[in-house]
């Protein structure tokens, strides 16, 4: 039985166990094909960090449609450097529909007015910047592709191609490809890397909560170093978060 043969009231009890079924197997761009031109047309964004992995989503998504909605959080901390990757790699795929969102100037002024939040509480810092803007456009799509990948470690190591949190299907075409798939499809699909990789930082975040890894370190040893945080909290469940008096 197909998607579209299913009635649409049973296809929302049922679209988990559904999709797992007829999809789980899959990642990549054929996972991507399924999820954009048959089980969500129109109804799914993708969100990116523009990090050193980045484009390897990014181009598989242009692969298959390049006006698919993909969604950057402009937290007004990022590297230049970060905001120039942008640039370059949206030219670079022919990307034609980037959501720039950030955090609203008066939640800004109420609960970080000096810029140093990050310094006191980070997961409010990240649920002002980062949490409460991307809540703002996503829930108005019924799929959210993410570039998240079981080697990153940590909450990640369990992480399924296909998922159900708050509603909302999760697409994670690379959730089963390690460092040798993602440097691979960088070199067959000559892909630019971030400027920042080949200074010792494998994973990039906004400049404050970054720094390179350590002699030895993980993937993600460079962020938020010296605390237990490993997630700026986008992906957790949203009665695990920590939710500030956000100014709607």
């Amino acid at each position: 039985m197909s998607v579209s043969s299913l009635p649409k009231y049973d296809f929302i009890q049922h679209q988990d166990e559904y999709i797992n079924k007829e999809y789980g197997h899959l990642d990549g761009v054929e996972l991507l094909n399924v999820v954009l031109k048959e089980l969500f047309v129109g109804r799914v964004a993708a969100t990116t960090s523009f990090g050193t992995e980045s484009a390897v989503l990014l181009a598989m998504i242009a692969k298959v449609d390049k006006h698919t909605p993909v969604i950057f959080i402009d937290t007004g901390k990022h590297f230049s450097l970060t905001h120039d990757y942008r640039q370059q790699l949206t030219q670079f795929l022919g990307l034609s529909n980037i959501q720039v969102v950030a955090p609203k100037a008066e939640n800004i002024d109420r609960l970080d007015p000096k810029g140093d939040l990050n310094q006191r509480d980070a997961d409010l810092c990240c649920n002002l910047r980062k949490v409460e803007p991307l809540d703002r456009v996503i829930t108005g799509y019924d799929a959210w592709i993410t570039g998240r990948k079981r080697y990153h470690g940590d909450e990640r190591t369990k992480l399924q191609s296909i998922e159900t949190v708050n509603g909302q299907s999760k697409i994670n075409p690379l959730a089963g490809w390690g460092k040798t798939e993602i440097d691979r499809a960088f070199a067959q699909w000559k892909l630019p890397r971030h400027p920042l990789e080949k200074r010792g930082f494998p994973s990039v975040g906004c400049q404050p909560c970054t720094n390179a890894a350590s002699c030895g370190g993980g993937l993600r040893d460079g962020r938020w170093r010296g605390s237990n945080k490993t997630e700026c909290g986008i992906h957790k469940p949203r009665s695990n978060r920590v939710i500030p008096l956000i100014v709607k």
